[in-house]
């Protein structure tokens, strides 16, 4: 067995960990933050929305299956660190193409393996979410505290131009093409515009830093507002293209940040959440229906609305807002968090978890069909009246 080398795990609040190097040796910060996913670990590694954060998977074995080229949800890794118990020693899976240990070196992923991973998750229950160091050249742990303390927080951290695309670029519809949809890639996954491709819809990805009319330009039935990392309430830009998209009524949704994002256009608040939900086993139930899904998260903050205290019951009922009425669609049911939004006046809705989540489950897959039937709904109802600003209360229903 080869022998590892020695590392640390060092938390803000002084509580330390030990382990042995796994990925690349060296020393990273980020925020600490635990997945309970047991599978799909090569989806969240290249999630764009764990830019900056140091991953803890609660699954004691991983790596199992090694990596292949297929199920990448962007161009490279985002995580800012990874922390496992017990890492395969061998990868078996018949599309696997080489190990996770090899894929984490190659890339310059500090990682850390044999630590408590229970122990540590337990921690981040109860004291938050919180900034984290991982060194394996560097065994003091007052040394890499006192660096760890230096590192930025992700409260006010302004990170999605960092991860979105430097030009835009266009998946094209399976089959008959039906709609166009311009995607602000916030930090879009690669399945959202391939489950819309499977439902005649060609998506133009185009960058955080793009305008309302440069999103029209490409001849958009609807926009979609991604994914992605950081603070919601520093993304004033998407917010204000978000206000412009209701003010002239192009039909949205809103996926995870997108779904923040819209939730401040609509004129809510957002907050941090104490240790954030990830994994792909969080009920929901969706409101509309009223059926319960297990779903797929990952998010550190959540859209405040008024009359729903944290860990309180959310109020179902139209909440008056500057674009007419608004109502919780959906709620988690493990803490009542808002899950979803839906506009009563206006074609725009958002779901804060993830139905694009390519390892599963696959629950909230219908959203993608309530998407295109917004747009369709709103291709048969164009009025003559088309292009006016928006005059609260009047239905497009």
């Amino acid at each position: 067995m080869v022998k590892r080398r020695p590392a640390i795990l060092v938390l803000e609040d002084g509580r330390t960990f030990p382990g042995e190097a796994y990925g690349s040796v060296g020393e990273t910060f980020g925020e600490a933050v635990f997945n309970t996913g047991m599978t799909g670990y090569q989806e969240t590694l290249t999630d764009p929305s764990y830019h900056r954060q140091v991953v803890v998977q609660t699954a004691p074995h991983i790596g199992n299956t090694g990596v292949n080229g297929e199920d990448d949800e962007s161009g490279r890794i985002w995580v800012a660190g990874y922390v496992v118990r017990d890492p395969a020693r061998i990868g078996s899976n018949w599309r696997a193409t080489g190990s996770l240990e090899d894929r984490l070196a190659t890339e310059g992923v500090v990682g850390i393996s044999g630590v408590d991973t229970r122990a540590l998750t337990r921690h981040l229950r109860e004291r938050g979410a919180m900034r984290v160091g991982i060194s394996s050249i560097d065994n003091d742990p007052q040394s890499l505290l006192a660096r760890v303390r230096q590192a930025p927080q992700m409260v006010g951290a302004d990170l999605s131009a960092e991860v979105s695309t430097a030009e835009p670029y266009v998946v094209e519809a399976l089959g008959e093409h039906r709609f166009t949809v311009a995607a602000l890639d916030l930090g879009i996954k690669r399945n959202v515009p391939r489950r819309l491709a499977t439902r005649g819809v060609t998506t133009h990805v185009l960058p955080a830093s793009s305008s309302i009319d440069q999103m029209l330009a490409t001849g958009a039935d609807a926009i979609f507002l991604s994914p992605g990392p950081g603070d919601p309430a520093t993304a004033d830009a998407p917010v204000e293209l978000a206000r412009e998209a209701l003010r002239r009524e192009v039909p949205l949704f809103g996926i995870c940040f997108g779904s923040q994002i819209l939730g401040r256009a609509l004129g809510f608040g957002t907050y941090k959440l104490g240790y954030g939900h990830r994994g792909i086993n969080q009920p929901v139930l969706d409101r509309v229906t009223g059926k319960v899904e297990v779903t797929s998260h990952n998010h550190g903050f959540a859209v405040q609305v008024p009359g729903a205290g944290v860990g309180a019951v959310v109020p179902d009922q139209v909440i008056d807002t500057d674009f007419g009425g608004v109502r919780v669609s959906h709620v988690c049911l493990n803490d009542n968090v808002v899950e979803g939004l839906r506009a009563v006046d206006l074609p725009a809705f958002t779901v804060q978890y993830h139905p694009e989540a390519a390892a599963g489950p696959h629950d909230a897959d219908y959203l993608f069909d309530r998407f295109a039937e917004l747009i369709e709904g709103r291709a048969l109802d164009r009025r003559p009246s088309e292009g006016r600003t928006h005059s609260k209360g009047r239905s497009n229903a």
